[in-house]
């Protein structure tokens, strides 16, 4: 059964045809990638199929009973509650089931008619049933494993999701649609406001998933790996290709070829048929041939060459050259509300290295960018900016300080003051402001044209130093190809953070991850770091001691067995601080599951209507399920605390 199938669906918004009588169909287990360039309909569609917007014309069959789960760009209508029980309440029907127990319950208690309790307590049994089958197919435990995955910890779980930042609250809402695991996955740029090691997770979930899938996404090598067929929104309209993105990049390229072949051929005919009907068409021999290829010119229909659609293009030029050292971080600390960044931080930037700065969010990637940038000082050490350098900053922040009573040709000329208007208006048509568009208010721009503003401000006037934190944000996977490219053949130095793994993978010489207080170095992008962490994760087998004993006999004896104390009161010290709370853990651990053996158990029991023809009897259980339930969680929320309590001492201990 197809779970969407849409047929000749039009839709015009604000005189602006969007699209034309297309038609899609959305099976089982399909994986498909929606591309286009903003503005070509990519979210108006995902609306579409989630019945949040109806068409013009034509309609869209959904699979009866399908559930369908969105998550938008822009999350505004957020969860409710605390964060891990607002998940487990977003499993359709398990709110409405726990009221209707509690309900159920207080009839039982207060009504003393025995007909009414037999009713009463066969329902009770029915709604135990329901809710034992949905705790099996969505515990409480997958829910925090995906939180976890995101980024959440353990004492984020009780944090009210009103509390929460946009980012913060995207993730929830992520982490309920991959929780309730619908027919159809519904996902709009989910890597926005995303950290890469959420980014590396939701990719290795997302290839278990056993729905169906439509993704919108301005990373490549995301893309690449979650799909095997795109949607894409062409001038020409909606095409369907069978493949990843790149398997789709090279049938346009295909289709281009193809195209201007037929069209050249096509060309040449004409031509041809041209100087036969100019040469022949007054001749009586000929005459009638002449005729009959003038008709066949008429009736020709003409092949057009594929028109490329708009998109920004552009080089850096050349920069000068910088000294060998380009920053030198010489001791840097940094915390903000009594919570360390990094501790004595001694790492240099070198001429042309190209780093990519990665670590979960709140880790300090953007205010390293701001340190090095000069907004903000370190608490302690002192960063330094090495000969001739010339610096140039593209911040996320830096949008919102767009002057939104300016045009663009003047926010673009505030960059460069001294360049003529000329060359002002070729950097802002690169960036496909042209025209009447460079005349256009800051202040009605989208995030995307924003960003494009942004990058003009840093082509008229770039440096040999580029800073540059999520530079692919609002841009679509086009653009962000475009802007990639560029930076490859940049000649300067560039640090820069990004959740767009083909970004970084594409660009970066060497990977600094943030995380827990120090900065470790790896030379190499992306990929090359994470196959490096797998390979050490395998290393897991002791050294042979004859191996240690050969390693030792470099050592001074005298150093060695002061090595060997102090390792000794190392791990005295980590016992005697996790031991017993460990121990305590345990304990917790045990109680939790005997009391969720009897609720089990008493489930089992009170789903047989049998029990309740005693009153007495029935309710020594009821009560008892009760008060089982009520010890469970707080047994829970106790090894929650603990937890908490266990990963703060392992933090003070260090590594």
């Amino acid at each position: 059964m197809s779970l969407a199938i849409i047929t000749k669906l039009s839709l015009t918004f604000l005189g602006k045809r969007i699209f034309h009588e297309i038609g899609l169909q959305i099976e089982p287990g399909d994986m498909i990638g929606l591309v286009g360039p903003n503005g070509s309909g990519k979210t108006t569609l995902l609306r579409l199929i989630n019945g949040e917007i109806s068409p013009d014309t034509g309609e869209i069959m959904r699979g009866r009973g399908i559930r369908i789960g969105y998550l938008p760009q822009d999350v505004h209508a957020a969860l409710s509650g605390r964060l891990l029980q607002s998940i487990l309440d977003s499993i359709p029907g398990r709110l409405r089931l726990r009221g209707e127990i509690i309900q159920t319950e207080k009839s039982l208690k207060n009504n003393p008619q025995k007909s009414d309790q037999l009713k009463l307590a066969g329902r009770l049994a029915e709604l135990h049933q329901e809710k034992s089958y949905l705790d099996t197919q969505f515990p409480s435990h997958e829910a925090k494993r995906i939180l976890a995955g995101l980024g959440l910890q353990p004492g984020d779980f009780t944090i009210p999701v009103s509390s929460l930042s946009e980012g913060w609250r995207m993730r929830a809402v992520l982490g309920s649609l991959l929780y309730q695991r619908p027919d159809l996955l519904l996902l709009d740029e989910p890597t926005n406001h995303l950290d890469i090691p959420s980014v590396h997770w939701l990719e290795q979930f997302l290839q278990t998933f056993k729905g169906a899938i439509m993704l919108v996404c301005h990373d490549r090598d995301f893309l690449n790996k979650q799909i095997n067929h795109i949607i894409s929104l062409e001038s020409e309209g909606m095409k369907s290709y069978r493949g990843n993105y790149d398997f789709y990049l090279k049938a346009r390229e295909e289709e281009r070829l193809n195209l201007e072949a037929r069209a050249r051929n096509q060309e040449q005919k004409i031509k041809d048929a041209q100087k036969f009907i100019e040469r022949f068409r007054y001749k009586a021999t000929k005459a009638r041939q002449a005729q009959s290829k003038i008709k066949l010119l008429k009736k020709m229909e003409l092949v057009e060459s594929r028109r490329p659609p708009k998109t920004i293009h552009f080089s850096f030029p050349v920069v000068p050259r910088s000294g060998r050292e380009v920053v030198a971080i010489k001791g840097v600390s940094k915390g903000f509300n009594k919570k360390t960044l990094y501790k004595d931080i001694n790492i240099s930037v070198l001429r042309g290295e190209r780093i990519a700065i990665i670590g979960p969010n709140g880790s300090g990637k953007t205010t390293l960018l701001r340190m090095i940038a000069g907004e903000i000082k370190p608490d302690h050490g002192e960063i330094i900016v090495g000969h001739k350098v010339i610096m140039s900053y593209f911040a996320q922040h830096h949008l919102d300080m767009l002057n939104p009573g300016k045009t663009i040709l003047e926010e673009v000329n505030h960059a460069a003051p001294t360049e003529t208007i000329g060359f002002l208006r070729g950097v802002c048509g690169t960036f496909l402001f042209s025209g009447d568009d460079v005349d256009k208010s800051i202040e009605i721009l989208s995030g995307g044209e924003k960003a494009r503003v942004s990058l003009a401000k840093l082509l008229v006037k770039p440096g040999n130093l580029m800073l540059m934190d999520e530079p692919t944000n609002h841009l679509d996977l086009i653009s962000s190809e475009i802007l990639t490219d560029a930076l490859a053949d940049y000649r300067g130095t560039l640090i820069f953070v990004s959740h767009n793994q083909s970004f970084v993978n594409r660009l970066a010489t060497k990977t600094w991850d943030i995380k827990e207080e120090v900065i470790e170095q790896y030379p190499g992008n992306l990929n090359e770091y994470y196959d490096y962490l797998e390979r050490i994760s395998k290393i897991s087998a002791p050294i042979p001691e004859k191996k240690q004993a050969q390693v030792s006999s470099f050592k001074d004896k005298r150093a060695r067995k002061a090595e060997r104390r102090k390792e000794a009161e190392k791990r005295s010290l980590i016992r005697a601080t996790l031991k017993p709370i460990q121990d305590k853990l345990t304990v917790l651990e045990d109680r939790i599951a005997d009391l969720e053996k009897r609720e089990k158990e008493l489930e089992k029991i009170l789903s047989d209507p049998d029990i309740f023809a005693d009153k007495n009897k029935s309710l020594l259980f009821l009560n008892e399920y009760r008060e089982v339930r009520e010890k469970s969680k707080e047994l829970i929320e106790r090894w929650e605390s603990g937890q908490n309590q266990l990963e703060t001492a392992k933090r003070s201990l260090g590594p």
